[in-house]
């Protein structure tokens, strides 16, 4: 699509929601978002062609995006949060319904990733980019100390993590590190029996020792300057902690660990919230990043997967080959989305926690 033709897009899209028009906010797109989850060029050319400003705001774990809406936060046009917490927005009708014959772009994401049982027939949802949560670590140590990079075992176990006490982060997350501990032990993600997360617990208790921190913001920086050896993360981040090593001339790779016992699939997505000052801006926000090339830029920039069959073709080779990003087969039949829990199980879990990090 030409310049003009992409103006008169974003122009149509204002148009149609015009009845709104007399209460309308200033012409800027509010954004919450994941920190570094869009390539600065991709905002710099939507506010170029809609004649608006992006405002970014950023959140580092789906609860804590969940837990700031559900205190009545208000003002956010487009908010990306991963599959449960789209389920725990819309039960808890936080989300504006989409008006899809605004996102003609929509074609172009892979049919596995649309009418899912979180959102069926994507009323509130559009998929934005995927990652794994899985091993991240540091090459030289890691081969000096003679660990596994393909386990759960090197988090979770006494006796690998000995040798790597205190250079050990996992996600300050709940519900990435049970699912990382059930899936060590030998059971789903998603498992929700009480004794399974007795004994998810048991073995995060008994590792966290060994661990430096609970970390979801700055693991990035300690994986890259060398003070981390070992993290429990995203993918995309540990590909992101590689590219700054690389640049700084570290002695040294961040390099991604697939766990033969399987891990975590994210998919997240965008969605409107409801009463967002400007949902004409939002739509169109949303079918310009549905666009292969716009699409693309955020897998070239930090490695993250892509659900858009249109971007394909302008992703690095590297990174389409690379399994942690682009799972093959055999990998992406043993991950997981993770599902939304009932009041019940969360207060349980909340439970397990504080208990965990009072220790």
């Amino acid at each position: 699509m030409n310049r003009i033709a992409k103006l008169a897009a974003c122009v149509l899209a204002a148009v149609a929601l015009a009845p709104a028009a007399p209460a309308l906010a200033a012409d800027q797109l509010h954004l919450y978002n994941w920190n570094n989850y869009i390539a600065p060029e991709t905002i710099k050319r939507f506010e170029a062609q809609c004649k608006c400003e992006v405002v970014q705001t950023y959140y580092s774990d789906n609860e804590e995006l969940l837990a700031k809406i559900a205190a009545g936060a208000k003002g956010y046009d487009v908010m990306v949060p991963t599959s449960n917490a789209v389920e725990a927005l819309i039960r808890g009708k936080q989300l504006m319904p989409l008006d899809k014959s605004k996102l003609p772009n929509l074609k172009n994401i892979d049919k596995r990733y649309l009418d899912t049982s979180f959102d069926p027939g994507n009323t509130y949802s559009v998929p934005y980019a995927m990652s794994t949560t899985i091993i991240g670590y540091n090459d030289a140590k890691m081969k000096e100390l003679g660990l596994p990079t393909d386990t759960w075992a090197v988090i979770f176990d006494p006796k690998y993590l000995a040798k790597v006490k205190g250079r050990v982060t996992v996600l300050d997350s709940a519900n990435e590190l049970f699912a990382a501990a059930l899936k060590y032990l030998g059971y789903s993600a998603n498992d929700v029996d009480p004794k399974h997360w007795d004994e998810a617990a048991a073995a995060i208790k008994k590792a966290k020792p060994y661990w430096a921190a609970f970390n979801a913001s700055s693991y990035i920086k300690e994986l890259t300057v060398g003070n981390i050896w070992l993290v429990h993360g995203y993918s995309n981040d540990i590909f992101q902690a590689n590219l700054d090593a690389e640049a700084a001339k570290r002695p040294f790779h961040i390099l991604q660990g697939m766990p033969k016992e399987g891990a975590v699939l994210a998919v997240d997505n965008m969605v409107l919230q409801k009463g967002a000052p400007r949902p004409d801006l939002g739509l169109a926000f949303m079918n310009f990043m549905l666009e292969g090339q716009n699409s693309s830029e955020l897998t070239n920039l930090i490695g993250s997967g892509n659900p858009n069959t249109a971007a394909l073709p302008f992703i690095k080779p590297e990174i389409r080959a690379n399994p942690a990003i682009f799972p093959t087969p055999v990998v992406a039949a043993k991950l997981e989305q993770l599902k939304d829990l009932t009041a019940a199980q969360r207060r349980l879990r909340n439970r397990l926690w504080t208990e965990i990090k009072a220790r």
